[in-house]
């Protein structure tokens, strides 16, 4: 009897042990929520730039059907489409600066395409200098600048004028095109100069920009330009979303004439209701904390109209 119960024990055992804990398990179980949360992961995906059947700049047709056209412009695509702290802050300065240089580039019969090249240069940024020395909004060299009639002393610095500034740039586009007959070129000349663009014509024996090899800024400037408009023509094409209130307003101002010297434009930005780094900032072209003036030119400072408490 006791070897029977024994071997009845045996198998008893385990079955009672493996129902304990099923049992826990299932109490476990229960005690959890009906569902699990949803993971907060977002996939994240990269796509190829998009690019137009056709691509104009200034009225001339990029010829995307040659290969090493298309793929050089699809690298300033990209480069720009996934630059996007960068590309951001461009699409939300235009329209602070594009009304600025849109009707000088109007009244001069330059192409409305040029402004990007000014977004290409320098970034909106109108204290911009390059390595090279180049200065401004359109990076004028001293030389360069002076020629196209800017004036540029330790005092006054018009290269960094953006209205004055345009206006020599105009000059320097018209005579290119005067040149070439091709707007493109003009492009490429502005970045490697005309000489060079016209001893690379001489030495590979061929005209148009598409056909010429250049050093490699010259080489990628007018695909930058060109990428530029596209993508802050059609911000949405290539999933950049900036409302109308995320763009930067344009600040209205006053302008006030200065026809002899200026002691301290401290003192001066005080008694216009400003603050220094406010009339530097509308007034970059201003050099010097002091204006000398000896020959009484007329100068045309512009001051920014805040509200009250804000300057």
């Amino acid at each position: 009897m006791i070897i029977k119960d024994l071997k009845w024990g045996r198998i008893i055992l385990p079955i009672l042990v493996l129902a304990q804990v099923v049992i826990v398990f299932m109490l476990i179980s229960s005690a959890k929520p009906e569902s699990e949360p949803i993971s907060n992961k977002i996939k994240t995906g990269f796509n190829a730039a998009k690019i137009p059947d056709e691509v104009f700049f200034a009225g001339e047709e990029i010829p995307l059907e040659k290969f090493d056209v298309k793929e050089a412009l699809d690298r300033e695509l990209l480069s720009n489409a996934y630059f996007h702290s960068q590309t951001i802050r461009y699409i939300k300065s235009a329209p602070r600066f594009f009304p600025v240089i849109e009707p000088i580039l109007k009244e001069r019969g330059i192409p409305d395409d040029f402004k990007y090249l000014a977004v290409a240069e320098s970034g909106f940024n109108t204290r911009a200098v390059s390595a090279a020395g180049a200065i401004g909004f359109w990076q004028f060299l001293k030389g360069t600048g002076q020629e196209y009639g800017l004036e540029i002393t330790n005092e006054i610095d018009e290269r960094y004028h953006i209205e004055k500034s345009t206006v020599a740039a105009c000059k320097y586009l018209r005579e290119a095109y005067n040149k070439y007959g091709n707007w493109t070129l003009v492009a490429a000349s502005y970045n490697g100069g005309m000489a060079r663009v016209e001893s690379q014509q001489k030495r590979q024996k061929m005209t148009d920009y598409y056909d010429l090899l250049f050093v490699e800024e010259t080489q990628r400037y007018v695909f930058r330009i060109a990428a530029l408009k596209l993508i802050m023509e059609n911000p949405e094409d290539y999933n950049f979303y900036i409302t109308e209130e995320d763009k930067y307003p344009v600040i209205k101002t006053r302008e006030v004439e200065i026809t002899g010297p200026v002691k301290n434009f401290a003192d001066f930005a005080i008694e216009h209701g400003i603050n220094y780094k406010l009339l530097k900032d509308f007034n970059p072209w201003l050099r010097d904390d002091k204006l000398t003036n000896a020959a009484g030119k007329k100068y045309v400072v512009k001051i920014p109209v805040l509200n009250s408490g804000r300057n």
